[in-house]
């Protein structure tokens, strides 16, 4: 297979995986090599996401690793059998990779869990809204760039129409509700959007009060994503320079500990959904 310009991000979490596997059995790249009849660089191109990898030679991989998790090997193979081009890949020389990645997450996912602090869940923007909230980036989009971040925002709402969309638990604070970007009548909008989609049966939606105090990581808006097998869950975060994917074993206890003990301080779905009626009636 040709090598990769440019890995994505879940072609480059393939080869980490191979790598930890190769760790976890003791063997050096070369020895590695050895026992699968390739050369060295092959290996170190095959776990950094540089050179694809059939479902097959991951098998075989996880034979000579005496990898014996068979739901986890299965889903590795699984990804490295996938060939076609996720619909993010149209804006691959035109938006940030950042923005590319967090698609490909979001539509592998089997589950998808946010806290959001101040803004509503990008999967859950109207377009209004959105655009409120990218013209306040700096520098200011140009309006080819902000048609462009527009197109992608709406697009990666479809992974809550597919046939066997993600579970989706988003924690919302209540300074999210109430920060009118675009003006009042935007915002209502956007709320209104926002309750008709907690109807959805893969979507729970929970609010998180002033009233609730502090919690873990309070400063910050966090994603988790549900991989096949826990070992293929991944973290989100957004940082200064664009999005950070986080899948150290100890991170992910880290975030899950973190977003139970949010969820412990969230209104229920009922009494959230009558508080953020509240809010529209206030506005």
């Amino acid at each position: 297979m040709p090598a990769r310009a440019v890995p994505s991000a879940r072609q480059r979490r393939l080869g980490v995986e191979l790598r930890k596997m190769r760790e976890s059995a003791g063997l050096s790249v070369s020895q590695a090599a050895s026992g699968l009849g390739v050369d060295r660089t092959r290996i170190s191109n095959i776990e950094a996401g540089r050179v694809g990898i059939s479902g097959e030679r991951v098998e075989a991989f996880a034979s000579l690793y005496d990898c014996s998790d068979r739901d986890y090997v299965c889903a590795l193979a699984g990804m490295a059998a996938e060939r076609r081009r996720g619909w993010w890949e149209e804006y691959r020389e035109t938006m940030a990779v950042g923005a590319l990645d967090l698609a490909e997450l979001e539509h592998h996912a089997v589950g998808l869990r946010a806290v959001q602090m101040m803004h509503i869940p990008g999967l859950l923007q109207t377009e209004a809204y959105a655009r409120a909230v990218f013209a306040t980036a700096v520098p200011e989009p140009t309006p080819v760039e902000l048609r462009r971040r527009l197109s992608h925002r709406m697009r990666r709402r479809d992974v809550l129409d597919r046939v066997q969309p993600p579970d989706c638990t988003f924690l919302l604070h209540e300074a999210a509700l109430r920060l009118e970007f675009g003006g009042s009548s935007v915002m209502r909008s956007q709320l209104r959007y926002v309750l008709d989609e907690s109807e959805r049966d893969n979507v729970t939606l929970r609010v998180i009060p002033f009233c609730s105090g502090g919690f873990p990581n309070a400063g910050n808006s966090t994603l988790y994503a549900e991989g096949p097998v826990p070992q293929l869950d991944t973290v989100q975060l957004d940082v200064a320079n664009g999005v950070a994917l986080l899948d150290a074993v100890s991170v992910l206890a880290k975030y899950r500990a973190i977003i139970s003990r949010t969820a412990e301080l969230s209104l229920s779905s009922a009494a959230s959904r009558d508080f953020i009626r509240e809010v529209v009636r206030e506005g």
